[in-house]
């Protein structure tokens, strides 16, 4: 049962941090969502887009790190880690994730540096703006991929320092 509390509880996070995020970039530049991305949601409410967006972009991201983290905090002989033991960590990694998606926002912003192609399409006034969610939602990724593979190995790792020094004694 805490394997899959451990899963739960990472998708709902990465979710929960989606939608927050998505809803400071919305509001920020809610053309990020109506024209860069495809139409699944007919709103152009910042409000519902960020809710929308923040679900079905994050839940793949939080399932992997989910089952990867519970793998190595609960299988095996050594002793298991619960999702109190991981809690922590997971929203230190929450925490790194939203402190580099502002910072990467307002480098994005202050270069209003925008993907190529897109600077026909977004109107030119709106392009700093643009410019910070797209590097603000790329640092988020990329912080959440390369921290979780982190989050994991320091998990195990915790399991096998601890198992040795239980060993030594």
């Amino acid at each position: 049962m805490e394997f899959v509390k451990i899963v739960a509880f990472c998708i709902a996070a990465a979710i929960v941090y989606g939608v927050l995020h998505d809803q400071v970039t919305a509001h920020l530049c809610v053309e990020y969502f109506t024209i860069a991305h495809p139409p699944v949601f007919p709103t152009e409410s910042p409000f519902l887009l960020a809710i929308g967006w923040g679900t079905i972009a994050t839940w793949w991201v939080g399932l992997p790190l989910g089952l990867a983290l519970a793998a190595v905090a609960r299988l095996g002989s050594r002793r298991r880690l619960s999702l109190a033991d991981l809690r922590p960590v997971i929203f230190r990694l929450l925490a790194v994730m939203a402190v580099g998606a502002a910072l990467a926002g307002f480098i994005g912003w202050y270069l209003a540096a925008i993907p190529h192609g897109w600077a026909q399409v977004i109107p030119a006034p709106r392009h700093a703006v643009f410019a910070a969610d797209v590097w603000a939602h790329l640092a988020s990724y990329g912080l959440g991929i390369l921290g979780g593979v982190f989050v994991v190995g320091a998990t195990l790792w915790r399991r096998l320092a601890a198992a040795s020094t239980t060993l030594d004694r």
